[in-house]
């Protein structure tokens, strides 16, 4: 069986295009501030959902009675176009037989009614009326949270090939560049957060801040149109292998502005980067940016560690703002290996809750509900199972967050709090996933709808509009020590100069919020009437919270 995930994924926006979404960024142009445009990351998921069914409504059999539903498994693999043959990952032959678009719209009610967080909560549309596409993203909450924004913000679909390939390799159809979207409406910044080792985008020498001029021509800063958009869209996220995309670059440094050609591929993603120490007055700190809760990461996270604890660092910090999660697991380990033994021996890592229907046992494992440990040995993922982890044994760590810090990410801030490892937060609001789900195969689309919420040893998991900074104004996060800090696009991450790192460094030694040093866009002591925070694009599997069967 699969990896099951366990974060939301992101709420695709509605056919008539609305907001931004979690998995990823909108670029607008001369819309509305409330209409966006859906950025479709092609290939990878649909706007509003995936699955059977051409244009026009559903076609096929069953009979539709509101409120009154099947057993899934009764519709379970009927599909409108079977799959034949064996899954590469799975080895085991596809289970699809002949069906229509209306039996996987069925599947998709009754497994939503048995399993989504929220059940009460979701409408009942005749499953017959519209194409599996358009009827995924109706089931769900239209509930909103203290703050105004959605409560299921985390509504998504892949195509389980790509999701396969993706959740057990971390490969990726791209260039091995996150934009980061700073401004998305014109005048547009659209700069590079990072770029992935011997990716086509560091083969180009994209270093962190340069901007986005122009994709295929079109002006990325001020265009208006619709066709503008699309294109800027599409070559943002490439949806194909082999694809290739003219950008217009201003770099950094001085300079005009150069002409970069960029061909998509399978990247391979490199989780944990910038491992080092830096002296401070206070002894040496430890620091590593980890971007994904991938299987890979499993291995480079060990690496990490024996690394830093082999130089005797007084303190850690952890540089998560891209990090949207990934597989819980992972971020039980690296929780462990920062804390060590004493205060996580025997503890809760993350309870997780389903609906009322399952009280005791896991609907999906069939298992009796039971907590997910501090894992102290290896799980598996990347090196072999059981071995112990080693640890740092700290009694505190810098986490530097950002509104991309999502799901896993934020397990392990809660999850620290909740055995009193001290977590000092420099950054800006976290994105506020305290929820998951297993991804669920159905006729060739994996689905993602809430299913678990996740609480820490203390019983605390009601983080929905994200953790802040205890110095943040106009929040309604979950507020924890710390500083808030914009992000700093004049310096590359792991610089000891970087804002967000020079403040944490800072504090470290004296426990006050210092000033950084200026850099782009003035970063400083960040307040929530600063605007909207800055918006990485990328796939909703790199903003979840995922479980294994």
């Amino acid at each position: 069986m699969g990896p099951r995930m366990p974060d939301l994924g992101c709420q695709r926006a509605r056919a008539t295009a609305v907001r931004r979404v979690s998995g990823g960024s909108r670029i607008h142009g001369g819309l509305p501030p409330s209409l966006l445009v859906c950025v479709m990351l092609a290939g990878l998921y649909a706007c509003g959902g995936g699955g059977g069914g051409g244009g026009g409504a559903a076609s096929g059999s069953g009979t539709w009675t509101p409120g009154v539903f099947q057993p899934s498994s009764a519709f379970s693999a009927r599909c409108a176009a079977p799959r034949s043959g064996t899954d590469p990952y799975t080895r085991m032959p596809y289970p699809d037989m002949s069906g229509t678009s209306v039996d996987e719209n069925n599947w998709l009610r009754s497994w939503t009614n048995e399993l989504y967080l929220w059940y009460r909560e979701v409408p009942d549309p005749n499953p017959a009326s519209y194409t599996t596409a358009q009827y995924f993203p109706l089931l769900k909450s239209a509930a909103v949270t203290a703050s105004g924004a959605p409560k299921d913000k985390f509504h998504f679909t892949y195509p389980t090939a790509q999701w396969e390939a993706l959740s057990q390799s971390g490969v990726d159809v791209g260039y091995g560049a996150r934009w980061a979207v700073i401004q998305s409406t014109p005048p547009r910044n659209v700069r590079v957060a990072f770029t992935e080792p011997g990716s086509p985008a560091a083969t180009a020498n994209l270093a962190r801040a340069a901007q986005v001029l122009t994709v295929d021509g079109a002006d990325v800063v001020n265009a208006n149109d619709s066709a503008s958009i699309n294109t800027i869209n599409a070559g943002l996220s490439p949806s194909q292998v082999g694809e290739s995309h003219v950008f217009s670059i201003q770099d950094p440094t001085a300079g005009p502005p150069r002409t970069v050609t960029l061909q998509a591929t399978n990247v391979t993603e490199t989780p944990v980067q910038n491992v080092k120490t830096i002296a401070t007055a206070s002894g040496v700190v430890g620091y590593f940016q980890f971007d994904d809760h991938i299987a890979t990461a499993e291995q480079e996270l060990i690496d990490a560690v024996n690394t830093l604890k082999g130089q005797s660092i007084v303190d850690l910090v952890l540089d998560i703002r891209y990090n949207g999660g990934g597989y819980l697991d992972i971020a039980s380990e690296l929780a462990y290996m920062i804390a060590g033994t004493v205060p996580t021996a025997g503890r809760t890592f993350e309870q997780i809750q389903f609906n009322d229907k399952h009280p005791t046992t896991d609907p999906v494992t069939g298992q009796a509900i039971a907590p997910t440990p501090f894992h102290t040995t290896t799980q598996g993922f990347s090196t072999t199972t059981g071995q112990p982890l080693p640890t740092l044994s700290l009694p505190r760590v810098f986490v530097l967050t950002g509104h991309g810090t999502c799901s896993a990410s934020e397990s392990i801030i809660n999850s620290l709090m909740g055995v009193d490892v001290q977590v000092i937060q420099v950054g800006s609001t976290t994105c506020g996933k305290p929820y998951g789900f297993y991804p669920a195969d159905n006729c060739g689309t994996t689905y993602f709808s809430i299913e678990f919420r996740g609480v820490n040893a203390k019983g605390f998991g009601d983080y929905t509009d994200g953790f802040s900074p205890a110095n943040t104004t106009s929040t309604v996060g979950t507020t924890v020590p710390g500083c808030s800090v914009a992000d700093d696009f004049s310096h590359a991450l792991g610089d000891p100069a970087e804002s967000r790192l020079s403040v944490a460094l800072a504090y470290s030694m004296s426990p006050v919020c210092s000033v950084p040093p200026s850099g782009f866009a003035r970063a400083k002591l960040e307040r929530a009437s600063t605007g909207a925070a800055v918006v990485v694009i990328r796939s909703p599997w790199h903003e979840n919270r995922i479980l294994r069967r």
